[in-house]
């Protein structure tokens, strides 16, 4: 695997040195386009509206248009924006498992530990498990300010990314607020029918057939003979990568921690205690 992302889980003052790698991977075939008649690749251009000009991806910037005006933004805009620039990924709270939609899971990450940071990473590992809760993180990745769970599987941590409240849609359909009666026959039958199906889930057990069949249709045209040069059909993608932060002294950052915290919770409960004040008039 490789990293996609470097940076540091910091909680408290415990900061962990971490990189970001993704957890799931497509299985699908790669299929390209071509023209129907001669096999040849169908590529497409990103031509110019004012120059005509075919441009090159290093000279495309993003813009913003609001239906009468258009703001550019350079690559150097976006990269000045403090979030792009974070390389944390800061734990805000922890929460029940229990408490996270399933709906709002959208990507997953490993997270590995940089050499320096084994303990610190085992340790958040180890109270996650024991406490038998989620952090919730914030970070910046790939022009996006992302929230996220991080949960532990098996030895690793692993990052999901949630959907924002505003990227989630409420099922709006109004035939579900009609009166549909279901007898106890019906809920008896159906019960029967969960049951007769019912075990533990074991995902190996199934497979994607389109992609089986898929996947025997090439082999048979392959080994007719039915193919063309492939050397015209391919390209080539670049990537990047970045620097991660710094561990300090485990022990003395917990402490620290959780002193903050005690303080801050203590001057809370103090200041709620306190006689308010009356008006003079």
């Amino acid at each position: 695997m490789r990293a996609i992302w470097k940076g540091a889980i910091s909680f408290g003052l415990v900061n962990v040195p971490v990189k970001l790698y993704s957890a799931t991977g497509s299985h699908d075939l790669s299929l390209h386009q071509v023209h129907a008649e001669d096999g040849g690749r169908i590529r497409y251009e990103r031509r110019c509206e004012v120059c005509k000009k075919v441009v090159a991806y290093r000279d495309i910037d993003k813009a913003y248009d609001d239906g009468t005006h258009t703001v550019v933004l350079t690559k150097d805009d976006i990269g000045a924006l403090p979030a792009e620039k974070s390389r944390e990924i800061e734990v805000v709270e922890f929460v029940p498992s229990d408490q996270i939609d399933p709906l709002r899971l959208d990507n997953s990450y490993y997270l590995e530990p940089e050499e320096r940071a084994v303990k610190p990473y085992t340790l958040l590992r180890r109270t996650l498990e024991e406490t038998d809760r989620v952090a919730i993180v914030q970070f910046a990745l790939r022009q996006r300010t992302r929230l996220a769970a991080l949960r532990v599987r098996d030895k690793a941590m692993v990052l999901q990314t949630l959907l924002w409240d505003d990227e989630v849609r409420a099922p709006e359909f109004d035939i579900l607020d009609k009166n549909t009666k279901i007898s106890d026959k019906e809920l008896k039958m159906a019960g029967q029918l969960v049951e007769s199906l019912s075990g533990d889930l074991d995902t190996s057990e199934f497979e994607d057939e389109y992609q089986v069949q898929l996947r025997a249709l090439v082999d048979a045209k392959l080994e007719q003979g039915d193919t063309l040069d492939t050397e015209k059909t391919f390209g080539v993608t670049e990537e990047d990568e970045d620097e991660g932060g710094e561990v300090v002294d485990l022990m003395e950052a917990l402490k620290r921690s959780v002193d903050a915290r005690k303080k801050k919770t203590d001057g809370a409960k103090k200041k709620s205690s306190s006689p308010k004040k009356r008006a003079s008039g």
